[in-house]
């Protein structure tokens, strides 16, 4: 008996997510209203905003709001080989063009139009986030949000 009500309780803390509040009705009709056609969405409270990785038209995606339900950042992992080459002229010709890719991501913001990260690493201490926009212009070197 025991060793049942320990496996559920284990089981339902999976599932939860470490999700501290109820994700607000602001922020779910924001979320629905920008991607009608999401599937497998998962939510998280990161305390700051929320955070929702979903699938839409069959690519993964992540996007963040704030606590009342402003967007403010949506992501897509693609494959490098997807980057427009005015990006990877740009990468090519700076200074962390001999550290190893570790992720390309579509980068959208309200502030911003559609720009590109990508996350480079020497080596284990050293990760870069850089952020370029269409013209392969390094917007931001070390993007975190």
């Amino acid at each position: 008996m025991i060793m049942t009500v320990f496996a559920v309780a284990a089981f339902s803390t999976n599932v939860a997510y470490a999700q501290l509040r109820k994700i607000p009705a602001e922020v779910t009709n924001v979320f629905t209203d920008k991607f009608p056609n999401a599937t497998n969405i998962e939510w998280q409270d990161q305390l700051v905003d929320y955070k929702a990785t979903f699938t839409d038209d069959g690519k993964n995606y992540s996007v963040k709001f704030s606590n009342n339900g402003e967007w403010k950042i949506t992501e897509r992992i693609i494959k490098k080989d997807f980057l427009p080459k005015s990006v990877i002229k740009g990468f090519s010709k700076g200074e962390y063009a001999k550290w190893e890719i570790k992720e390309v991501t579509i980068v959208e913001m309200p502030d911003y139009k559609k720009h590109f990260k990508i996350t480079v690493a020497k080596n284990n201490l050293n990760k870069r986030d850089l952020l370029y926009n269409a013209d392969g212009q390094l917007v931001k070197d070390n993007f975190t949000f």
